[in-house]
């Protein structure tokens, strides 16, 4: 067994149950160090442990025990004949292939370990006599237990005293058959992640045969509309919204699960203070201390968690109604009270203070979720874990969009250069506009030491499009300060044409970033220099759909 934990306590109250137990090399040394009875596997079948470890219960007496369907006489025959006893209980967990994997990559790219060494240790970690014995257990569920998760010990051990008190201790068959599900389902993964791994993913390819796998943590009361169905599944090891816990309010609905994963995606981007506002996928209102936070006023960090939802609020009060909050620090009491003026849908925090939680808590129906520390930059993918999209048929898969650049190092396409407080602005920018559906333009600048989201224009078939919306949500804010700083325009992917670049000019924009690689770009970088405006390309398209 590689997960250990639990197994002394368990194996403890099995033996002082009665049951016999048998064990491997490993497990079976740890038992008798703690005093528990237990015969080794070597020496009930009497065949040693072969080709170093790799072969220890591929045998007859191990699987016939396995396998005998104890109403069927001839079976029970069989068994007689060949000196094997029945086998009641199955106890495996299995080789951590994915962990091993996983941690393969932080130590490819910290020590440069060839591809025959890293190849070699992964199937090192390929299990064969674990899944054989889950599987065989799994198959004879009726008369067999069968246990991969070590969080079933305690109910298993409940269900057995249960049963001695009552005459004998017995595992009901509705048990053997949901733990038989879990068996299947843990096998099809394990075998999921091997095929990925030895078919491309090793060689950071795109396997020949993808294989994806969830397992559902909740059914939903609806998908997008009533008469959808839906359910939420949570995929492998990876990180993100199925980590959130929720602490109060409603239950998530599948648009709630879809904002969250938009929210948290986007003030992931941010190091300091940060809060995002989400409505329908899409960022509404954003805010992020600046690196310096000397201009707030003199106070630092203090208070700047209700500063940026105050700031990012601001951006589209009308929009942020209804809305998902997230805030990448603990929830204050303050800052409780200012989201409480309003109705929001839900709130994804690190934390609540006691006070914030009962003031928010005040609210039945408002979905109130812990995500401890998420990390920064967004997680990189684990080996087999990619974006995906379904299509009629089948479904694209892809690299999560998860580059980060520097923009100070990328190229300054005009006469003009960016100012500090434009470099900011438009590194603020940058990092939002990735994150709404294209054609996407965002227009940001900072305010009293905050940088926030001035116009969002999302999801439109033209750019220019795009641009208006953007202005006209700048135009109708109420703007706390004459435009004399300065404001930035981000656009996801290039201009076709200069007359966005026009149409920013009228409002103030001072500059731009954007990816470049139009046929046209020259018109643009003109415009801007005849604008007085600066333009850096970022050679980095964002594109959302």
């Amino acid at each position: 067994m590689s997960d250990k934990s639990g197994i002394i306590p368990f194996c403890r109250a099995l033996g002082e149950l009665g049951v016999e137990i048998l064990s491997t090399g490993g497990t079976c040394k740890l038992l008798r160090e703690n005093k528990i009875a237990v015969i080794e596997v070597s020496d009930y079948t009497g065949q040693p442990e072969i080709l170093d470890g790799r072969l220890k219960t591929l045998h007859p007496r191990i699987h016939g025990g396995i396998l005998a369907i104890r109403s069927n006489k001839k079976h029970e025959e069989e068994l007689k004949r060949s000196g094997i006893q029945a086998i009641d209980m199955v106890v495996v967990n299995l080789y951590p292939f994915e962990e091993v994997v996983e941690k393969q990559m932080g130590v490819v790219e910290e020590s440069g370990l060839a591809s025959s060494e890293r190849i070699a240790e992964a199937i090192e970690n390929i299990d064969i006599g674990g899944p054989t014995m889950l599987r065989a257990a799994a198959k004879n569920w009726q008369d067999v237990t069968v246990i991969c998760d070590t969080g079933d010990y305690i109910g298993i051990l409940e269900e057995l005293h249960k049963g001695a008190a009552s005459g004998a201790p017995t595992i009901s068959k509705e048990t053997n058959f949901r733990l038989a599900q879990k068996v299947f389902a843990l096998t099809a993964r394990y075998e999921a992640a091997i095929s990925n791994y030895l078919s491309g993913g090793m060689e950071g390819k795109f396997p020949q045969t993808f294989t994806f796998q969830g397992e559902k943590i909740q059914d939903l009361r609806y998908g997008e509309n009533p008469h959808q169905r839906g359910a939420f599944y949570r995929e492998g090891r990876c990180e993100g919204v199925t980590d959130a816990k929720q602490l109060h309010g409603k239950e998530l609905s599948f648009n709630n699960i879809l904002d969250l994963e938009a929210a948290i995606g986007t003030v992931r981007e941010f190091e300091t203070p940060a809060c995002v506002i989400i409505k329908h996928t899409n960022p509404c209102g954003v805010s992020a201390l600046t690196l310096d936070p000397s201009p707030v006023k003199g106070r630092g960090e203090e208070g700047a968690t209700r500063g940026v939802f105050i700031a990012a609020r601001s951006c589209d009060p009308l929009s942020a109604f209804g809305g998902i909050v997230a805030i990448n620090r603990e929830i204050d009491p303050q800052t409780a009270e200012q989201i409480g003026k309003d109705f929001y849908e839900c709130v994804v925090a690190p934390s609540f203070s006691k006070e914030a939680f009962e003031i928010l808590a005040r609210k039945k129906n408002i979905r109130l979720m812990e995500l401890p520390s998420p990390p920064t930059p967004p997680p990189r993918a684990v080996e087999g874990a990619y974006d995906i999209k379904k299509v009629s048929g089948g479904f694209l898969l892809q690299d999560l969009d998860a580059k980060r650049i520097d923009i100070r190092q990328c190229p300054i396409v005009t006469k003009k250069r960016p100012s500090d407080e434009e470099w900011a602005a438009l590194d603020f920018a940058w990092r939002v506009v990735k994150h709404l559906k294209s054609n996407a333009i965002v227009i940001a600048g900072e305010e009293e030491g905050i940088l926030k989201l001035f116009g969002a224009g999302a999801g439109q078939m033209s750019r220019i499009d795009s641009v208006r919306i953007a202005i006209s949500k700048f135009d109708g804010m109420d703007q706390a300060f004459p435009l004399t700083k300065p404001v930035v325009l981000a656009s996801d992917a290039f201009f076709p044409f200069r007359d966005s670049v026009d149409e920013a000019a009228e409002v103030g924009v001072t500059a731009i970033i954007q990816p470049g690689g139009s046929l046209k770009d020259q018109e643009s970088i003109d415009a801007a220099n005849e604008q007085g405006i600066a333009m850096v390309f970022t050679g980095t398209r964002h594109f959302r759909h």
